[in-house]
């Protein structure tokens, strides 16, 4: 069965961007860059990928799943099909089809049972792109928590998850720090 991995970028209180979505604090230089480059290929935007001359490889992920606004940060780059490589699934109550790119799955649905029907299917990996009020939905279909902890404070800007409180207990599964003085720290579901 596949799984769905919360792989993201946090500061160290919690954010995952700054306010207005602004990830431009968090660091794209340093020794962790080249893990990214190589273990975790499929979660770089088409742009990049085409840039460092790579392909996704589908090690982890075929699918991703965005909340509107982790979807909408790339739009002031120009960029409106960020991951053509995956299934792209865009969750928003308030968007039109026409506001995402051909090829993306715009829907209303209660992600927990998009997520239940895509972990029953075939293929690789369900990749949770963010944002924190997604994931808040999706707590409890969690199974895998991939979390680049970046040495930055920020201050404001939207959490890891945005919800009610409601404990949820993961299991430390391994952690590499860097000499950047980002930690890649994973944690699976108990």
């Amino acid at each position: 069965m596949r799984r769905l991995t919360y792989y993201v970028a946090v500061s160290l209180d919690g954010r995952i961007a700054g306010p207005g979505g602004d990830f431009s604090a968090f660091p794209v230089e340093g020794d962790h860059i080249e893990t990214i480059l190589t273990e975790w290929r499929d979660t770089l935007p088409a742009p990049a990928l085409d840039a460092l001359g790579l392909q996704a490889d589908h090690r982890h992920f075929d699918s991703v799943l965005m909340g509107w606004n982790t979807y909408a940060a790339g739009f002031s780059h120009g960029l409106r099909d960020p991951y053509p490589q995956h299934e792209q699934i865009v969750f928003s109550r308030t968007r039109a089809p026409d506001e995402v790119a051909p090829g993306i799955r715009l829907t209303a649905e209660d992600p927990a049972a998009v997520v239940r029907r895509l972990k029953a299917a075939g293929g690789a990996g369900i990749w949770l792109c963010g944002g924190g009020r997604l994931a808040t939905a999706l707590a409890d279909e969690i199974d895998h928590l991939v979390l680049k902890v970046n040495p930055l404070v920020l201050g404001e800007g939207p959490t890891l998850f945005a919800g009610p409180y409601q404990p949820r207990r993961f299991q430390h599964v391994a952690s590499t720090p860097y000499r950047s003085g980002v930690v890649v720290t994973e944690y699976a579901r108990r």
